[in-house]
Formats: structure tokens, sequence, C-alpha cells
């Protein structure tokens, strides 16, 4: 049962908000600010527990060790993995990817499919190209319905025997819409292909069961949901991490190494070669358990009703394009002020005091389909108000006198 989360308690654990100086932070789909719970771990960790992992016979590598693979065991439990050996610690999404079009990829042959859709970040995109162009492989685009949303029927067509992987985004980061991936993960396995979910709008926002899905793999980063930069998770089934040769080599992915060949661990071991980023994976890992505290539940709750109440605003004013779906969103608000460019209008609201993102998100083919040069985007996170969203609007209003004067 989901229960109101106290904001004011809940910004508190921030002190980035605590100054009342600092702009309204509404660029949380690009990256969140930081809990003190989050930014402690971390310090304490490089003050009293910092020593390299999984390589030290003494006490305090043992301490590290522990750590990180406690980070491991929760990041499986977050997303109820069946094993924390279905875990693969990458430095984002857009390593993950990369690893499974490397290493899932090399099982690809010339005419094989890859099935992505048209709201992609290029994260999901260039990947794919990069393996078309090495394997021959086709890459087939899924298209949007007028309403911004992706259209099934259209994916069910793409589906055939040739359809290896399909890789698709959980969340817009554009259009703040929710794909139904667990019905789309149903239709790809029907032809035997194998699908990957790019997480990295979601964890922070909707509760995860990679069991329940029964999707392949699924990837988010760790920035975008309270926790350090640099780090995040590459979720496989293990048979499949498995069968996958490693994305990168060197120490710590071995088990011997002679000059003329090279045994390597299992997973998900084989894929971390070198140096992980082990303080910024227990770092995430308390970002994590500062999620489950809250209730992911009950932070959809609340970030469902400030999401209504934003979307009220847009609708109130005539010189505002809102792009993306009425409804079966989260609070992600790509728009255009009529007649200005997005940068001036991101300019013009840090001048207020208000930060959003203004450019294409790494989504250019999708800018393409709304026949847009650019995008301005304002993202909620849990610490976000309904007196901040007001703040946007007046700045808005700002926005449109400069440019109604000029």
């Amino acid at each position: 049962m989901s229960q109101s989360l106290n904001l004011e308690n809940i910004r508190k654990d921030f002190k980035y908000l605590a100054n009342k100086k600092q702009v309204i932070y509404l660029d949380n789909a690009s990256t969140t600010q930081k809990p003190d719970v989050v930014l402690n771990a971390l310090s304490d960790f490089y003050r009293y527990s910092n020593a390299n992992v999984h390589r030290g016979a003494y006490h305090l590598s043992e301490v590290a060790t522990a750590k990180y693979d406690q980070a491991r065991q929760v990041a499986a439990d977050f997303i109820h993995a069946k094993s924390s050996d279905e875990i693969v610690f990458v430095r984002g999404c857009t390593e993950a990817i990369n690893l499974v079009a490397s290493s899932f990829g090399q099982q690809l042959n010339a005419g094989d499919e890859v099935i992505i859709s048209a709201m992609e970040h290029h994260a999901n995109i260039v990947p794919w190209q990069m393996l078309s162009k090495a394997k021959g492989i086709k890459i087939r685009v899924i298209n949007l319905t007028e309403s911004g949303e992706l259209d099934l029927p259209h994916y069910k067509s793409l589906l055939n025997k040739h359809t290896k992987l399909v890789s698709i985004a959980h969340i817009s980061n554009v259009l703040g819409a929710i794909n139904d991936v667990g019905l789309m993960i149903e239709w790809a396995h029907e032809v035997g292909a194998k699908f990957l979910v790019d997480a990295a709008q979601s964890p922070a926002h909707i509760q995860i069961d990679v069991q329940a899905l029964d999707c392949d793999f699924l990837t988010f980063s760790a920035h975008k949901h309270y926790g350090p930069t640099g780090v995040g998770i590459l979720y496989g089934k293990h048979s499949l991490l498995e069968r996958m040769v490693p994305y990168q080599t060197g120490g710590s992915m071995i088990t011997s190494v002679t000059y003329e060949s090279s045994e390597f661990m299992s997973a998900p071991h084989k894929f971390e070669a070198g140096t992980p980023a082990y303080a910024e994976a227990y770092g995430m890992s308390q970002a994590l358990i500062y999620l489950n505290e809250l209730g992911i539940n009950n932070i959809k709750q609340a970030e469902d009703d400030l999401m209504v109440y934003t979307l009220e605003k847009f609708k109130q004013s005539d010189d505002l394009i809102l792009y993306g779906p009425k409804d079966n969103r989260i609070g992600v608000f790509s728009f255009l002020v009529k007649g200005v460019h997005a940068h001036d209008v991101a300019t013009i609201l840090d001048s207020q005091g208000v930060a959003i993102r203004a450019g294409h998100h790494c989504a250019m083919p999708l800018m393409h389909t709304l026949s847009v040069p650019a995008l301005a985007r304002a993202s909620l996170g849990v610490y976000n108000t309904k007196s901040e969203i007001d703040q946007l609007f007046d700045g808005l209003k700002t926005v449109k006198k400069i440019f109604s004067n000029e």
C-alpha cells in the first residue's frame, strides 16, 4: 500500500536543496541530486575502507570487497534478479548497451535483425549501427503514433524469424512515455528473439522486476537514481552472460594467463576488467536502499500527483506545445514555447533561477521525427514541489513577455 511521502523531510536529505539561493532543479532526467546518505557513504568508503577489491589478502581489502559484493546483491534485489551473478557493474547504460552489442553481437550474422524504436537515445542507436557495419545486421525501427507512443501493431509486424534482439527504452527520456515492455518482450520471445530493456529513466520512478518481465537484459545508471556518476548495472540472464565473450580484457577477469592464451572467469566477473568503480558501486547501493526505504510506489504516487499538476499548467497556456502522451507517462515534459527557440527558453529560465534542459536530448532521430530542431525539457524528481512548478511557469511567462516585446 502506498503512503504519502514527507516532502519536507526528503528535501532535508539533499544539502543542495537546503541552500535557498540554489536554482530550482528540474533536470532530473539528465541526472539527479544526491542525498546525504550517498555522499556520506562515498566519503566514508574512501576515508575508512579504501583498498582494491578482490585482490588483497589483508583486512582492509576484505572490507572493501565485502562492501562491493554487498552492492551487487543490493542491485540484484532491487530489480528482483535471481542472483547477484546476473549483475554486471558498468559505467552506465551507454557502456552496458555497448557491451551487449559487442559481446552478444558476436553471435549475430549478416541478415540478422535488431529492432529499436524511433524514440531511442543515441546510446541505443549508435552501438547497433556499428554492429551493422561490422557484421551486416539489419536495424529495424518501430514507428511512433501521433500521441507519441510506440506503434505496437507496427512493432509486431517487424518481428520475424530473422529478429535476434529487440532493444527498447522502457521510458522515453524525451517524451516521458512508458512503453509496455512486458507485452513487447512476450512477442519478441515468440519469434525466438532476445530483449534488452534500456531502463535509464525507470527505477527511481517505477518498480522493476526482471523476472516478472522475463527480459533478457536490462540496464540502468546510478546517477539518474540519486546515486554517483560513473557506475551502473547490466542485468543479464546468467545463461546468456555465460555464452557471451568478454567485452574488455585485463586484470580481475581471468583465471589464468600465459603468453599463448588466457582463461576467463565466469559471469559477471569476466565482464569487469580492471579496477572497478568500487566506491561508486557502494554509493549506488546506498541510493537504491534509500529509494526502497521511501518506497518506489510511494515515490510514483507523489510524482504522478505532481505530474498531473504540471500537465494542467501546460493545458492552461496556448503558447506552449507539449510533446508526448497525455497519460501512461512519467514527469518528463519536453515542450516548445511558440516562436522561441528552446535554448533561449532555458537561458531565460536560468536567469529566473529555474534549471531545465534544452537541445536534442541525445535523440536526434526523434527530433527529426517530431520536425523540431530542439526541445526544452523539465523533468521531475522525488524532491520537487508544486511551488517549484509554479515558478517554472512564472518563468515561462517571462519568456513570452520578453519575446512579445521584440
